[in-house]
């Protein structure tokens, strides 16, 4: 199977065409995470979303795979224990886009955390997450602890816990995992909209009529399981099929800050206690001459789509910065960047958002409608493993087929086949070693390999194969091959999908984005045909992103 933006229409003719076995409505990560399941156990599967991929909260998380420490204090043993384990899974089967992150607990006196309740709850979180045993926690003192952090509030410091989280780049890992499901043959589209529920006479869910949002053509597909993993949306499904009753979705929304590292010059990530006694923890991390902030917690009640941060949201998280690290002087205007995120969170009277539970839930309706809510990025995997159990449960039953159970423990990932990750430090050698002899420079060879994986070969191609072409655009022959490979084998279907969620530079490079926007676009316009109308359309939509991003709203 291809992956192309140019074939969107023929993959919705194909799903309209064939009886499914299952489609999935959401292609964040648990819906990516789905097909990937379904299709690795031979079910005929199709997905399809009304935005881009991961154009939800699966790109508007913290970024990192990680076991949830701080469900601990709240006894959430099997959230830890679970995602814990499924850090080191998704690291072997996807490393280009997972890194082991060294994470740092500052240890004040009067804080959260004590140094003996640090030692005990981070050795917890090793025992129940299955650290293994080169990243274990330690503890360091007071000197050790500012050698590596020396930017830290000195007041109070006792010393700190220091233990393995994995960073990630959330939309990408989503992306790659669509990528590898598509592969193996499920079909995937973005920006089609399911516009209404189709039901038999017996009032059993059958299929769902969906809206091309790039061409206005309606189609009719039909499965024989329809599962629900539309994030936000999944009560917005529950209520066309009128099925919404009982427990809820809670939303609540998740902000992050950008500072240029010249800024606020931190080398070592830190997860620390606020300073304005309301209990959360805020993450600072390093990233790319970056580092980024986060997050909030709040309660959201507006449509979904697009959430922007707030004055208030950017000033809490300056705030929460100024306090623990006092020598930075942070402002407004040393924030490059920003992103809010909506968590699909399953409602539990009388507790704080900050209190209510990471955990994922099924949710079965009289129609056959299969739902899927709650849950963390990193336990995407297990998350489809018991939707997909689910599916085949009923398949079963009503047809006595039998399916595989889930294998995805050992399936990688879309530019992720190097055969675990012990062998990815010397892939990316030889392959920047290569990505120099077609002229890049060694920076811009590692990076890519980095971000590409074994999908590397695929974009050096679109190297050679563009010195050897004239061209009219303005473009350098690494840029255009990475929209090119964003057009045919990541269905990126505007400017937006490339910058925000393909290259990540909206957020963590919107200068270098800006200067490349208008030679991007001109280049998207050509090989999608845009007329004047589109391509105004499309630049209205990229100076949006590119304002949201850089400025918050108000209070």
């Amino acid at each position: 199977m291809t992956f192309s933006t140019l074939e969107r229409p023929a993959y919705l003719q194909k799903m309209a065409d064939t009886q499914l076995d299952l489609l999935i409505i959401g292609g964040g990560i648990t819906g990516a995470g789905t097909a990937l399941d379904a299709t690795v156990r031979g079910l005929r599967t199709g997905l399809v979303d009304m935005q881009d991929f991961a154009g939800g909260t699966s790109s508007r998380s913290t970024k990192l795979v990680h076991g949830g420490l701080r469900y601990l204090k709240q006894f959430e043993v099997r959230i830890v224990a679970e995602v814990g384990k499924e850090r080191a899974i998704v690291y072997e089967n996807a490393p280009h886009v997972t890194s082991p992150e060294k994470m740092m607990l500052p240890i004040y006196k009067g804080g959260t955390f004590g140094r003996f309740s640090t030692s005990i709850g981070l050795r917890v979180y090793d025992f129940l997450a299955g650290v293994r045993k080169d990243e274990r926690r330690t503890m360091l003192s007071r000197r050790e602890t500012l050698k590596k952090a020396p930017l830290l509030k000195k007041d109070g410091l006792i010393g700190s816990g220091y233990y393995v989280e994995y960073r990630t780049d959330d939309a990408r890992l989503t992306i790659e995992v669509m990528k590898e499901a598509v592969r193996r043959g499920a079909t995937a589209v973005n920006y089609a909209r399911v516009e209404d529920l189709v039901y038999d006479t017996n009032h059993r869910l059958t299929g769902v009529r969906v809206t091309d949002r790039l061409t206005g053509k309606l189609y009719t597909i039909h499965a024989k399981k329809i599962v629900n993993a539309a994030g936000p949306w999944v009560d917005t499904i529950r209520t066309m099929d009128h099925s919404k009753k009982g427990k809820h979705l809670h939303l609540t929304k998740g902000v992050h800050i950008v500072i240029d590292s010249k800024r606020f010059p931190l080398k070592q990530a830190i997860y620390f206690d606020t300073t304005n006694g309301d209990k959360r923890m805020i993450f600072v991390i390093p990233r790319d001459g970056k580092v980024y902030a986060g997050t909030t917690d709040t309660t959201y009640s507006a449509y979904p789509i697009n959430p922007v941060p707030t004055v208030k949201d950017r000033d809490y998280i300056l705030d929460a910065i100024n306090g623990m690290f006092p020598t930075v002087h942070l402002t407004a205007g040393d924030v490059e960047s920003s992103w809010a995120g909506v968590r699909p969170l399953i409602q539990e009277e009388g507790k704080s958002p900050s209190e209510i539970s990471r955990k994922d839930e099924i949710f079965l309706s009289d129609s056959g409608l299969i739902s899927i809510a709650g849950g963390k990025l990193t336990g995407y995997r297990k998350m489809a493993e018991r939707v997909v159990d689910e599916v085949t449960k009923q398949l079963h039953e009503e047809n006595g087929i039998n399916y595989p159970p889930c294998t995805t423990v050992d399936v990688p990932l879309s530019g992720g086949h190097f055969g675990g990750s012990a062998h990815f430090p010397e892939f990316v050698h030889k392959k920047t070693a290569e990505g120099t002899e077609l002229g890049l420079s060694e920076q811009d060879a590692w990076d890519l390999v980095r971000k590409y994986g074994t999908n590397a070969d695929t974009l050096f191609q679109l190297i050679r194969s563009g010195q050897n072409k004239p061209h009219q655009d303005a473009l350098s022959p690494l840029i255009r091959a990475t929209v090119d490979y964003a057009l045919t084998e990541e269905m990126a279907a505007s400017p937006v999908d490339y910058f925000t969620r393909r290259t990540g530079t909206t957020l963590f490079n919107i200068s270098w984005a800006k200067k490349w926007a208008e030679p991007v676009i001109d280049y998207m316009a050509d090989r999608l045909s845009w007329n004047q109308e589109q391509k105004a359309h499309f630049q209205a939509e990229l100076a949006k992103a590119f304002d949201e991003a850089s400025k918050p709203a108000g209070n």
